[in-house]
Formats: C-alpha cells, structure tokens, sequence
C-alpha cells in the first residue's frame, strides 16, 4: 500500500467513525456522560461504534455544530469520494 492510499484509508476511518456517531448520538452522547474520564470514554465510544482508537477519538472531538444535517451529508459525501478512490472501493 503507497503513501496515498495509507492516509486515504485513515481519512476514511475518521469519516466513517463521524458518520456512525451522528446517526447515534443519543447513544454516543450517553456513553461519554457516563464515563468516568476521557480514556473511558474513547474506549467505550469505540465499542460503541465498531471503531478503533483514531475513529472514537475523532468522535470525541466533534464540535457540536458539525451534527447538522447538512455537516452529515457533507462529511458523508466525503466518506465516498474516498472511497471511490482506493483501489477496493472500501
């Protein structure tokens, strides 16, 4: 895998986890409020959402204006202009 495709992936990662976390935050919002701290709350988010570390904490630092809808078609739009890129469309 090139350099390209590498950060690409990532990016997608980022974008899916984002993704996954609007169309559930009532849940992702209640598990952050109850966890103990900030590692609780990455680790617990990513359960949540089937992500791993770099997507929950992309989750946990969403500003709270980037949950409008047009944020999520916009940062959904972007999850599959990314994905359209990488050589298995995933």
């Amino acid at each position: 895998m090139d350099e390209d495709e590498r950060r690409t992936r990532q990016e997608l990662m980022i974008v899916d986890a984002l993704v996954r976390a609007m169309d559930r935050r009532d849940e992702v919002f209640r598990v952050i409020e109850d966890s103990e701290d900030v590692d609780e709350a990455r680790r617990r988010v990513g359960q949540l959402l089937g992500v791993g570390e770099l997507g929950s904490r992309a989750v946990l630092d969403l500003q709270a204006r980037r949950l409008t809808r047009d944020q999520r078609r916009a940062i959904a739009s972007r999850a599959e202009e990314l994905r359209s890129m990488l050589p298995d469309g995933r």
